[in-house]
This record gives C-alpha cells, structure tokens and sequence, in this order.
C-alpha cells in the first residue's frame, strides 16, 4: 500500500528544506491534499493536535509520521514520504526529525495498516534506535526512494 500510493499520488519529495515543524508537516500533508487524499482541514487538525497534546507523531528518533483522525478531513487512505536537508525540530523533543511519512488513513484499519508497513519498511534489528532512516535519506531520486523499498518489502 505504501509504495503503491507513494507512486500513485506522487508524494516523494526529498531534500526539502524547512523552517520549523508546521512547515516540515505542510510540506508533507500539502502532497496528500493535492492528491486527494485530504481536505485542508487536516493539516490544520494535525497542526492544532501537536500544539495541544506535543509531537505525538514522532515514531522514533528521526522519523515522524504526521497523522489525524479519519474525521479530521481524510477523504481517501495515502502516504506521502519527505526527507530534509537540515533536521526539523519539535518543542520539548531533543532529537531532530530528518523524515516524516505522512498517512491519511480513511479509518482505523487503513491507519494501523500504514503503521505496521512503516514499522516494516523502517525496521533495522541493526540499528542502535531499532529503525533506519539513513538508506531513505540517502536517497536523491523518487526512484533510489522506490529501490529501498523494494528491498524492505521483500
């Protein structure tokens, strides 16, 4: 499902650069919003979630998966994945964020499927954190992007 919706929704972009955390998150959400995934109302719903209950999208160190409620504007399931160039950093959180996969997750199934495929394509047994983000922030094409996930995948 990942992959597929990366592809479908073109929704990698890489090297980004932002100033703060809403602008990281808005460049995440805006792909699903233009791919139909969102309505404006749910980067404005994640938004006024983290001001109210801190980073809660942060997954592990370096990753973060900005997220709402199906009825917080999700029209249809999708991904977006963005790496950037400088870490991102959220209030009272002291690791830096250098990737965020957004999930617009129709409802609770489509949302704990897109956890467990994230947890599996990021898993690293190897990994000081347990998770790698370092081979998808390698990555300088939408293609490299597709490769490592052919690889996870597997």
């Amino acid at each position: 499902m990942l992959k597929k919706s990366l592809i479908e929704n073109n929704a990698i972009k890489l090297n980004q650069q932002a100033d703060n955390w809403q602008d990281a998150i808005k460049i995440a959400v805006d792909m699903l919003i233009s791919a139909g995934c969102a309505e404006e109302r749910y980067l404005e719903n994640i938004v006024k979630g983290i001001k109210e209950h801190g980073p809660y999208i942060i997954l592990a160190p370096g990753l973060a998966m900005p997220h709402a409620r199906p009825e917080d504007g999700v029209i249809k399931s999708g991904f977006s994945l963005v790496t950037f160039k400088h870490p991102v950093y959220f209030e009272g959180e002291d690791s830096p964020v250098y990737m965020m996969i957004a999930l617009a997750g129709s409802d609770a199934n489509a949302h704990m499927e897109g956890l467990v495929e994230i947890t599996q394509v990021l898993d690293d047994p190897e990994s000081e954190t347990g998770v790698n983000i370092d081979k998808f922030r390698q990555c300088q094409t939408e293609q490299d992007v597709l490769r490592v996930l052919d690889t996870a995948l597997v």
